[in-house]
């Protein structure tokens, strides 16, 4: 056995292991204030880069759940125009089935048309009125509606727009449209069943374009959702485990703090030689 002032290797070793546990204790120490094993890149490269590369991804399918809402929505109000100008259609064809009444008196005549009149200008009402964000979906303006449907963009999904205004070819009652005689009350009463027949297949299409919006939606969240998940599982600290991992290392500072002081007093040993 040798001793030399100079050169301590026992305290050499005590010091590297006691550097090489508070590299440790820091690296878990971290770990538990963020809750993150994975918490930078300098951590671990490789799952850092992955665990972007997905966060990347949830946030564009917070894109896609906010254009799939605003889509869902500019249809809700083309259903809830189109509900109602069934509901007018209904109120007249009984306007004008009662107009055809040839004995009516033409006072009541005059009440039934002005009736008429009234309720077939509310639907240019309901129609001009039915905007979302910007979108009219029963005035002709746009064709169709389209969201997002997948995260990079590439993939969209529609829903066709039907024009329910006066004088086209769902409502095909004429904008000047009266039952103000019997023989033009006769007429139209098969032009109004005709058109309550084709806005209600107008509706079945938006509520059909409305149901593939919200599964689309549906399916978004669970995929976003799962994606978070896994990004969880590659970063996320286990902190049980962590906090275990920490008090078996602080049992570990404090015995190399000790071995390090042991090794530290060798040397004083030499003093001896010299008595």
């Amino acid at each position: 056995m040798s001793f030399s002032v100079n050169t301590n290797g026992g305290a050499m070793i005590a010091l590297q292991y006691l550097n090489n546990t508070q590299s440790q204790m820091s690296t878990t120490q971290n770990a538990i204030n963020s809750g993150l094993k994975v918490a930078s890149a300098r951590d671990d490269g490789a799952t850092f880069a992955i665990a972007q590369n997905q966060r990347g991804s949830v946030a564009g399918y917070q894109a896609v759940t906010d254009s799939l809402a605003r889509g869902s929505s500019a249809i809700d109000v083309a259903l809830s125009a189109g509900q109602s100008i069934s509901d007018l259609l209904i109120q007249l064809k009984t306007k004008a089935l009662a107009a055809s009444d040839s004995s009516l008196d033409t006072a009541s005549r005059q009440a039934l048309n002005q009736d008429f009149v009234a309720l077939r200008d509310q639907i240019s009402t309901i129609v001009k009125n039915a905007v979302f964000n910007g979108v009219n979906l029963v005035d002709g303006s746009t064709t169709q509606i389209t969201a997002l449907a997948s995260s990079d963009g590439t993939r969209r999904i529609t829903t066709a727009a039907q024009k329910l205004s006066l004088s086209g070819t769902i409502v095909t009652i004429k904008s000047t449209a009266t039952i103000s005689t019997q023989s033009k009350a006769s007429t139209l009463v098969a032009t109004i069943q005709s058109s309550l027949t084709n806005v209600n297949s107008a509706l079945a299409k938006l509520s059909a374009g409305a149901k593939k919006f919200s599964i689309q939606a549906t399916f978004t969240g669970k995929l976003s959702d799962t994606l978070t998940s896994g990004i969880g599982q590659l970063v996320d600290a286990d902190l049980a485990k962590e906090s275990a991992m920490l008090q078996s290392l602080q049992v570990k500072q404090q015995l190399g703090v000790q071995a390090l002081s042991i090794a530290n007093q060798a040397p004083q040993t030499i003093l001896s030689l010299f008595h």
